[in-house]
């Protein structure tokens, strides 16, 4: 991963509907998305130079956005049509983009309905989330001591910026710990999530994965699950407790930067990548890069 500062580099961000420089694109410390989390965003991949299931995306963007009460002043068109204008003026054949939306700075309390709503559109050039050898080898995960809420706790369909304050505590608790990434229970204390991926669990031949009832069924999830069925592999959708791990011979995350990644350990158990993950690894990479 780059350690290029991200307020220092060369290139352009498609910045309320204008390509500026990169850093020209700044905001006010009064904002009320930095204060209040009144923000929303969205995570996308570039592969050989075209974003992957990008209207999804932008469409989930626009879903997000309403659930925390505001419009995007800009079409879902729109919003796929300035993606690809700045995808092609950074030149990336390969990169990451970041859409993001927020209420401005026009008024400052709990209550801003009369803000501005701002979208910024960045991409960078960044690699898989986990090494290659990270990531065959099955990376480490522990527990978070953080629980996804109840959907009456807060509006957990939304890829809303607030959300992912306890995620960024666990993943920090993990690394110093010396893992890479941190499992989440649910509410209820079901198996939820990662911190920024969905978990797939593979029980004598069949794939196991939380029901997303209270976070993100992410774009990739939805994906995998069909590249899963295109194989015949049954795929079970159910409230997972965490002793079921025991159970368990496989483990895989994904997401739009962990791609599809297997997990060599939660805890105390201890998991080997086997067929099923090396299969739809591959063919998530076929998928994209086709």
């Amino acid at each position: 991963m780059s350690i290029l500062p991200f307020d220092d580099r060369d290139g352009v961000i498609w910045y309320d509907g204008a390509l500026v420089p990169w850093r020209d694109a700044n905001l006010h410390v009064l904002s009320h998305g930095l204060h209040y989390a009144s923000c929303v965003f969205e995570g996308e991949r570039v592969y050989n130079g075209t974003v992957f299931k990008l209207t999804e995306h932008s469409e989930r963007l626009a879903a997000s956005a309403r659930i925390l009460g505001f419009e995007l002043p800009y079409s879902v068109a729109e919003i796929d049509a300035a993606t690809n204008e700045t995808v092609k003026a950074m030149g990336f054949t390969d990169a990451y983009v970041r859409p993001v939306a927020w209420r401005g700075s026009e008024m400052m309390g709990v209550a801003a309905q009369a803000s501005r709503i701002h979208v910024a559109i960045a991409v960078w050039q960044w690699p898989s989330y986990f090494s290659p050898e990270a990531k065959m080898a099955g990376i480490k995960l522990t527990w978070s001591r953080w629980r996804r809420p109840a959907p009456d706790m807060a509006p957990t369909a939304s890829k809303a910026a607030g959300l992912y304050m306890i995620c960024t505590l666990s993943k920090h608790e993990a690394e110093a710990e010396g893992y890479q990434d941190a499992l989440m229970l649910d509410y209820r204390g079901y198996l939820a999530e990662a911190t920024g991926a969905n978990l797939f669990l593979v029980m004598d031949g069949k794939i196991h994965t939380p029901k997303p009832d209270c976070f993100l069924d992410g774009i990739t999830r939805r994906t995998v699950i069909d590249l899963a069925k295109a194989r015949g592999i049954e795929v079970i959708e159910r409230h997972i407790q965490p002793d079921e791990l025991a159970n368990t011979q496989e483990v895989f995350l994904t997401g739009t930067a962990a791609e599809v990644t297997p997990v060599g350990q939660i805890g105390d158990h201890r998991f080997t990548p086997g067929r099923v993950c090396e299969t739809l690894v591959k063919d998530y990479d076929a998928l994209v890069r086709g």
